[in-house]
């Protein structure tokens, strides 16, 4: 278990940025970047947070980074980083998107390279798939699967 010390000024923000987000009408869980090392964060502020949802990371330079809270925990979220982690220091802001982790899925998908985002790297324009799946997808059982029907000669 993890002892976290909450400062008295980060309680504040998260309290005035709860405040502003039900003033403007648009509610928002907010978080903050507690710890950060090797491409995982930790946040606290993040109570109803899901596994496998997209969490948008606000940098001090004004970038926002991806991440997925994958490690649900009581005061805390453990948070992949899908960006460049070295832009996140502790006190960043972390908001919910509500959104579970998805890519595109499809023939148009065929020689494309994508990020793990589902985002095209190569060049070639956006990627109009018409179907989406969640990252986290159970694959089909055995029984399920085509049999091999097709020798493959090896040296």
């Amino acid at each position: 278990m993890i002892c976290l010390r909450i400062n008295p000024d980060e309680l504040e923000k998260v309290i005035e940025e709860r405040i502003k987000s039900y003033e403007s009408g648009e509610i928002k869980e907010v978080g903050w970047i507690i710890q950060v090392g090797d491409g995982i964060a930790r946040a606290y502020g993040l109570k109803d947070a899901m596994a496998s949802e997209l969490v948008e990371i606000h940098t001090d330079s004004g970038d926002i980074v991806s991440g997925m809270a994958l490690n649900l925990e009581e005061d805390n979220v453990g948070i992949i980083i899908l960006g460049n982690y070295r832009l996140i220091k502790e006190g960043n802001k972390v908001v919910r998107t509500g959104k579970i982790a998805e890519v595109p899925v499809g023939e148009e998908l065929l020689g494309r390279v994508i990020n793990p985002l589902g985002e095209p790297l190569d060049g070639k324009g956006p990627i109009n798939a018409k179907h989406t799946r969640p990252i986290e997808y159970k694959a089909p059982g055995v029984v399920l699967r085509k049999p091999v029907d097709t020798p493959l000669q090896t040296d």
